[in-house]
């Protein structure tokens, strides 16, 4: 007798889904390990820390396990492929234009799946030992400097997160690393203000064929996923890894 598909794993074109995992147990790192790769476990046993090490492996073997249940494939028997950037993508192999997108900071792993076009997602712990008054004199547009010097406060920090976030998730939808300035785009970051790409130079056409998301991880995370195109459905689940 077939199995019928989990409808939570059916992603239809125009859709997005999003999903995130908890990162903290010791028991799962040591369920998911199996399902790694040797290449991953050699990353994983290059890390200092075991904390950084249990979250590596967590991190990539629920991504696994979502992989396996979208392409109905045994998570143990994905194969990726790395771009020049480091970037991740299945294998040609698989046969799939499912593309994913992975991000985790601190105790979460978020993680972005669309069909047929590039996604980007990044999730941050909001962190109060962060300059935000020099980095962004670095790393953020004219527009974006001054749209930090107005915040001030618990603001700033949120703006500064908000900030960084649609930058990096816009930056590795496109896949290009530390090629692409992050001074030559603009994103919203202002309280209240939508997820937003904003403008990008120097083709200002650009920032149209792009649509951006904030996303809801409890109040000490900030978090945003890209797409090329429109989102016309954003799910957003939990994953257990089983």
């Amino acid at each position: 007798m077939s199995t019928l598909p989990d409808p939570r794993f059916t992603l239809t074109p125009g859709a997005v889904h999003i999903w995130h995992a908890d990162l903290e147990s010791q028991s799962t790192a040591q369920r998911l390990e199996p399902l790694l790769s040797p290449d991953e476990l050699e990353r994983a046993r290059r890390f200092r820390f075991a904390e950084h090490r249990r979250r590596f492996i967590v991190a990539r073997g629920c991504l696994r396990q979502l992989l396996g249940a979208y392409l109905q494939s045994d998570a143990d028997e994905l194969v990726f492929s790395y771009s020049a950037e480091g970037k991740p993508s299945l294998d040609v192999r698989h046969r799939t234009d499912l593309h994913f997108n992975v991000s985790h900071s601190g105790e979460i792993a978020a993680y972005g799946f669309a069909f047929g076009r590039n996604i980007g997602i990044d999730v941050e712990l909001i962190r109060h030992d962060v300059d935000v008054d020099e980095i962004p004199k670095r790393f953020f547009s004219c527009a974006e400097q001054k749209w930090m010097s107005s915040l001030q406060g618990e603001a700033k920090y949120r703006g500064f997160f908000h900030c960084w976030t649609r930058k990096e998730a816009y930056v590795k939808a496109l896949g290009t690393g530390l090629s692409l300035p992050l001074r030559d785009f603009d994103v919203s970051l202002m309280p209240g203000q939508p997820a937003k790409l904003l403008a990008t130079r120097p083709d200002a056409r650009v920032a149209d064929r792009w649509q951006m998301a904030s996303l809801d991880f409890g109040s000490e995370y900030a978090a945003a996923v890209i797409v090329e195109g429109d989102i016309n459905k954003l799910e957003q689940r939990e994953f257990t890894p089983g």
